[in-house]
């Protein structure tokens, strides 16, 4: 197999041994099963911002913090410079996301190291010690599906409390190790406080993961964990001790939150859709 460039230079500054084989490749990066000293690892090498939507990027990067005035004036008038330092925010907001939340206790892969576009991190492995799968390549019985969703939803818990949204959370991120399921791909992750998407995003990810798990738990359909967590997070008590019920009632009068979001959303896919068909 080609070595990649990146891994390469990963390889010539004695942070990897040997490049194993390629785990995934997807629009955002390339993943590679490497090996570092005794332990076998994997390295995500990510692609050029180009390959992203941009106008989808900048709902994830509001309110990112940026070194200086100058790298700032470079993003907003999508210079080359501008783009650079685009895609270097891009891959340190997760590298950033993975530390905050490993030190939560979420259940991610432990970071190892982050150097020239390349993430060295755990190899997520299942219970013969291979690459974990993607929850979207498996099936559950009910009790599986129940189980899985109540972990994951203790994870959003976790993750949130920690200021941290993924933003992009389905069945095709999340991996079933052979302990349990494990979150990946953070670099759109949002800081809850900092970002006025945030309460959409979170509704979103929780959505998907009840309806995702409710194709084999049809109980699932009927909770309302998104809501309720924000609610309890907006109030300043949310911890993940406090147990959920899924259940979610608006006080009088109140306006409803995951309502409104959905109908925003609603529009947003309405008008990209019109503006792809004018294009």
């Amino acid at each position: 197999m080609k070595v990649p460039p990146r891994l390469q230079t990963l390889m010539a500054e004695g942070l990897i041994d040997s490049v194993v084989r390629q785990l995934k490749s997807g629009k955002e990066a390339d993943v590679y099963v490497v090996r570092s000293g005794e332990e076998t690892c994997a390295a995500k090498v990510y692609k050029e911002a180009h390959k992203r939507s941009f106008r989808q990027a900048v709902d994830y990067t509001e309110n990112r913090k940026v070194r200086n005035s100058r790298q700032a004036r470079a993003m907003s008038k999508r210079t080359t410079f501008g783009r650079q330092q685009q895609e270097a925010a891009w891959q340190s907001a997760e590298v950033d996301a993975l530390y905050r939340l490993a030190a939560a206790g979420v259940r991610v892969p432990r970071p190892i190291n982050f150097h020239d576009g390349v993430l060295l991190m755990e190899l997520v492995a299942d219970e013969h010690g291979d690459a974990a799968p993607r929850l979207n390549d498996l099936d559950f019985t009910a009790a599986q599906a129940r189980q899985h969703h109540a972990a994951l939803i203790g994870e959003v818990v976790r993750m949130l409390c920690a200021g941290v949204i993924h933003g992009d959370l389905s069945e095709f991120n999340i991996l079933l190790a052979a302990d349990g399921p494990v979150i990946i791909d953070l670099p759109q992750a949002v800081d809850a406080a900092g970002n006025n998407h945030a309460a959409r995003m979170l509704m979103r990810d929780v959505d998907n993961l009840r309806n995702y798990f409710g194709r084999y738990a049809p109980d699932l359909l009927a909770t309302r964990f998104g809501p309720e967590m924000w609610a309890l997070y907006a109030s300043g008590v949310l911890s993940p001790e406090i147990p959920l019920t899924g259940r979610y009632e608006p006080a009088p009068g109140a306006v409803d939150l995951s309502g409104v979001l959905r109908e925003i959303e609603d529009a947003r896919l309405e008008e990209s859709a019109r503006l792809l068909r004018m294009a």
